[in-house]
């Protein structure tokens, strides 16, 4: 059975890479990559907030230093339309995912509830 439900992970991953939302996702990412100066910002607000995310994952207070430099990446990246494309793409896309998320989960799901 373990085979089955691994080869059942790999249709799936495959059936992601040809959905609309992915396809539109892909899109908007080649665009901002595109743009080098975009490109760069992009990468830069993603390092912001992976490092904010290992803080809070550590129990670390955010400081207001953090919450000052949050402020500024969000008003840099909002004026970029390239970005704020992809990250809507990207909302739609983590919509399908969180469904997923939901239904591989119930098993567990219900057997604690029960």
């Amino acid at each position: 059975m373990t085979a089955n439900i691994y080869d059942s992970a790999n249709q799936i991953e495959k059936e992601i890479r040809q959905l609309p939302e992915f396809l539109a996702l892909e899109e908007a990412f080649a665009k901002v990559k595109e743009e080098e100066a975009t490109y760069q910002l992009f990468k830069e607000f993603q390092a912001f907030q992976q490092s904010l995310q290992q803080k809070q994952m550590q129990g670390e207070e955010f400081t207001e230093e953090d919450g000052n430099q949050a402020q500024a990446m969000a008003e840099k990246v909002q004026k970029s339309e390239v970005i704020n494309q992809l990250m809507i793409k990207e909302q739609a896309f983590s919509v399908i995912l969180n469904d997923l998320n939901k239904i591989i989960l119930k098993p567990i799901q219900d057997l604690y509830n029960n």
